[in-house]
């Protein structure tokens, strides 16, 4: 425990620490001092920089806190995660300080922005770490029989690397008979031990006496060291050699040459002869300074046989002894002083150094912090240090030995991006010695440079008609900043042309600055755009500066011209009147045209294109008058034609045409009888023409295609019928029985509840009538696969139907009477008969019935199943007799002469007929109206189709 002691404005107070550790801290002004023991394990806390110091822990880490050291020693480390101090190797105070005491390390600790310097001093106390002991290990003197009591023995001092407590503080001599130890101090503070004869010595009984020499220190626990002492007793020598100085002192420069002469010892002896002649000698434990100094055994001078360094040590001490030929000793010391000299150079030593540094740095920014140091002591230690003064920096001196380089001047990177600095130490000795040091110090970059346009605005021509995408020009801006601050980009501002946005019209690149076309411009609209283009670095914050850019568009000749006047108008027709007194050069009239095209595109001249006489107008080139040639004549028409065409000058020219009626007449009245029957435009009466030869022409197409058509159609239905016939010879004639007709045989009427029913098939010649059916049952059960029909019971009608009778007698006719083509020659048989067939049906009548089945029989195939097939369409399970077109009056039934009608008028004449075997006149029959067929909805457009024909 030890006090602390601090000063402050109001007085002085103790406070009372515990340390960590056995070290001591103590805090002055900028400093802090610690005392530790010497010895301790690597990893031991020193002490607690940031609460010694009050700093924060954070600003160890932000400002990179470091220790250093002068010498560049390690002993001690920072801790910068705690803040402490702790050992980082072993630390021997006898090697670091050897005997001087205090031993003190002194190091700094360094923190950065900002930077500051802190002084600790460290104090190595000393532990009992080292036993003394002696550089023999035996020691032999021979001693008179005659020295007498009080005879004085020089003895060796033990040597103890460890000071204070810890170092040598008794001897011990044994045994203690004859001679005893005395401890003499001299006059500087330091002490030696001699052997002091107290009782008197008798070679004859004890010629050699053995000694033991115990040097103790006083450290806890204690260590001590020994030597053995021989004396051998010798004859008569009464007298011992004295120095004349028990202390010598001189001062040698530490220059000195080999060679050079310290200092001369004298001593003497009172005896004569051999015991007279003294030698002198080192001590036998200044051998240290035997390979320094030599002494000459006979005069006593002591010489220098190697250079000294005052930088190493400053001072010497040498014990010289006398010894006369009796062994009779005398010893002194010399203390030689090394004075400095100035021969070492001031060392410089960058320990901090911040490059780059911002060009916006702000006056005395702390650049470097350089440490210069010159071994020398004196004037000849102290340094003045300084750099060129054309240099925008200086040294400042913060603490002696520590210097700072600070900015004195506004920097600026585009004029000078790198500094040369050289730092030059000159010491104060004579003659001086001086260092240089030289720091290549870069300035980094800042954004404090807008992007510069070569002008002020730029002008751009562009063409009208351009095609989108077009590039008109390129914008280029320079940056004198460096890096990112000097990347350009490039904007186009959002400003309003015309009412819309600019970037309706324009595009900018924003790496290249092109600007682009994204529309097409029309000259009549706009001529001129004024946009501003924006070119901003990358820099932060981003400095920018703007161009004017004026894009003018260039005219083309994309406009023909157009006629004010005479105005064309199709409705009515304008002519200008010409008195037929008019001399030549009357002006008649004049054609005024403009063209929105400018400059040469916009010259308009005027060409007599057509007329009906060229004899007699003619149009001024550049104004566009019409005006008489000659003298207008009685002969002259009074219906003038003139076509002037109207041209501008550009490339390649456009044209416009106007049309110019001129009467010549004197009056009115005689004018509008002329133009009463005026034709119309020609140009419009072409057109008309030629729409109507174009509507004749499509029309008259499509009667042809329409004709061909319907003639193709009735060839492959025909074809198609005479395949049927032709497949089916053998089938039986299908009767068709409309209701009520009656039996002309005078078998009886049919049943109007019966409907007829046929399958038929092309190829299988067995189409017959299978069944028949009340007309609530108009299909028959067909099975699906088409392998059999359904069989259903027959009603008694069915099985009268299938059961095939005999003819009846009165229908036995010959050939000539059975029915045949109306009007037909009979063979020889005529003559048995009495009338011919029924009229057939007309053609138009046939077509018609053709149709209607047609359409019928298409919308039954669309109904039909898989179970159909191999049945003709016509003649398909769905369709019954009724489908089939009544297109004759009298039906004949195959295998019978049987005619069936459905009028009783002629029911009864056939029975009559019958009787007396004559047939009805042909007149009386063909007037009888036969009975329509049913009609479909498709007979029934068709026929309201052919009577609309």
């Amino acid at each position: 425990m030890a006090v602390l002691w601090r000063l402050n404005k109001e007085g002085i107070f103790p406070m009372w620490l515990l340390l960590l550790s056995v070290g001591v801290a103590e805090i002055a002004v900028g400093q802090v001092r610690y005392s530790i023991p010497e010895e301790m394990s690597t990893g031991s806390v020193v002490g607690n920089i940031v609460q010694d110091l009050g700093l924060d822990i954070k600003r160890l880490e932000s400002g990179r806190a470091r220790i250093f050291t002068e010498d560049g020693s390690e002993y001690i480390g920072l801790n910068a995660e705690k803040g402490t101090l702790v050992v980082t190797r072993r630390i021997d105070r006898e090697e670091l300080c050897m005997q001087v005491s205090p031993c003190s390390l002194h190091f700094q600790i360094i923190l950065e922005n900002p930077m500051e310097l802190q002084r600790v001093d460290l104090e190595i106390t000393d532990v009992n770490d080292n036993s003394p002991f002696f550089s023999k290990k035996e020691y032999n003197f021979e001693v008179i029989e005659s020295a007498s009591s009080g005879s004085r023995y020089l003895l060796e001092s033990a040597k103890d690397p460890d000071v204070a407590q810890n170092t040598i503080q008794t001897y011990k001599l044994n045994p203690t008979d004859h001679f005893k130890l005395n401890t003499v101090s001299r006059s500087d503070g330091t002490k030696y031990i001699e052997m002091v004869l107290h009782t008197p010595l008798d070679r004859e009984k004890q010629d050699e006496h053995k000694l033991i020499l115990t040097a103790l220190d006083g450290g806890n626990p204690q260590k001590s060291g020994s030597v053995k002492i021989n004396v051998i007793v010798l004859d008569a020598n009464d007298n011992a050699p004295v120095f004349s100085q028990s202390v010598y002192r001189v001062i040698v420069p530490e220059n000195a040459p080999r060679g050079t002469a310290a200092v001369r010892v004298s001593a003497t002896d009172s005896d004569k002869g051999e015991n007279q002649e003294v030698t002198y000698s080192f001590s036998r434990h200044t051998n240290t300074v035997s390979s320094l100094f030599n002494v000459d055994h006979q005069t006593g001078e002591i010489t220098l046989i190697a250079a000294l360094d005052y930088e190493k040590v400053k001072h010497y001490e040498i014990d010289i002894e006398a010894t006369d030929n009796g062994g009779l000793t005398d010893a002194c010391k010399v203390l030689v002083e090394v004075t400095d000299v100035n021969d070492n150079p001031p060392i410089i030593s960058i320990i901090s150094l911040s490059n780059p540094i911002p060009e916006d740095s702000e006056l005395n920014t702390v650049i470097a912090m350089i440490n210069i140091k010159d071994l020398d002591s004196g004037n000849n230690g102290q340094v003045h240090c300084f750099i060129n003064s054309d240099l925008p920096f200086k040294i400042k001196s913060s603490t002696p030995n520590f210097y700072s380089l600070v900015s004195d001047d506004a920097l600026d990177r585009e004029a000078n991006p790198v500094y040369n600095i050289t730092i030059t130490a000159v010491d104060k000795g004579s003659p001086s010695f001086s260092a240089n040091k030289t720091i290549n110090l870069k300035i980094s970059d800042v954004n404090d440079n807008a992007p510069v346009f070569p002008l002020p605005s730029v002008t751009a021509f562009v063409s009208e008609n351009n095609s989108p995408g077009m590039s008109l020009l390129s914008v280029k801006a320079s940056d004198n900043d460096d890096g990112n601050n000097a990347h350009i980009s490039y904007f186009l501002e959002d400003i309003q042309l015309n009412g819309m946005s600019a970037s309706a019209y324009f595009l900018v690149n924003a790496e290249s600055g092109e600007i682009v076309a994204v529309r097409s411009f029309d000259y009549e609209q706009l001529k001129e755009f004024n946009i501003r283009i924006k070119a901003q670095d990358g820099g932060s914050p981003p400095l920018s500066s703007n161009v004017t850019v004026k894009i003018l568009i260039q005219d083309q000749n994309d406009n023909p011209p157009q006629v004010l006047y005479p105005v064309q108008t199709g409705s009515s027709m304008v002519a200008e009147m010409v008195p037929r007194s008019a001399d030549v050069g009357y002006l008649v009239t004049k054609v005024v045209a403009v063209d929105v095209d400018s400059g040469q595109n916009a010259w308009l001249s005027y060409k007599l294109q057509k007329a009906t006489d060229r004899a007699l107008f003619e149009v001024g080139l550049q104004n566009g008058e019409i005006r008489t040639i000659r003298q207008v004549t009685d002969k002259d028409a009074v219906k003038q034609r003139l076509t002037v065409i109207v041209e501008d000058n550009g490339q390649p020219s456009r044209s416009a045409t106007v049309i110019v009626n001129v009467a010549v007449a004197d009056s009115f009245p005689e004018v509008l009888s002329e133009f009463t029957d005026f034709p119309h435009d020609k140009e419009y009466n072409d057109n008309l023409t030629f729409y109507l030869v174009l509507a004749l022409a499509v029309v008259s197409f499509l009667f042809i295609t329409c004709l061909v058509v319907i003639i193709s159609v009735k060839i492959y239905r025909w074809r198609q019928e005479r395949v049927f016939y032709k497949s089916t010879g053998n089938l039986p004639v299908i009767p068709y029985y409309p209701p009520l007709y009656a039996d002309a045989g005078g078998t009886g009427n049919l049943k109007q509840d019966f409907g007829y029913e046929v399958y038929g098939t092309t190829d299988s010649r067995r189409s017959d009538v299978k069944d028949l059916r009340s007309f609530g049952e108009s299909t028959l059960s067909v099975d699906r696969n088409a392998s059999r029909t359904m069989p259903r019971l027959k009603t008694e009608s069915e099985n009268l139907l299938t059961e095939q009778k005999p003819p009846n007698n009165d229908w036995r006719f010959t050939q000539g009477q059975r029915p045949g083509p109306s009007g037909a020659t009979g063979g020889p048989e005529v003559a048995m008969g009495t009338g011919p067939w029924p009229q057939p049906p007309t053609e138009a009548e046939q077509l018609q019935a053709l149709m209607a089945a047609a359409n019928e029989v298409s919308e039954a195939t669309a109904t039909l199943g898989p179970g159909t097939m191999g049945l003709s369409t016509r003649y398909s399970p769905q369709f019954t007799l009724q489908h089939v077109p009544d297109y004759r009056q009298n039906v004949y039934i195959p295998g019978s002469t049987a005619t069936l009608t459905s009028n009783p008028q002629q029911q009864q004449a056939t029975a009559q007929q019958a009787t007396q075997q004559a047939l009805p006149p042909p007149q009386a029959s063909a007037q009888a109206e036969p009975p329509k067929a049913a009609q479909t909805p498709a007979s029934k457009k068709k026929s309201t189709k052919k009577e609309k024909k």
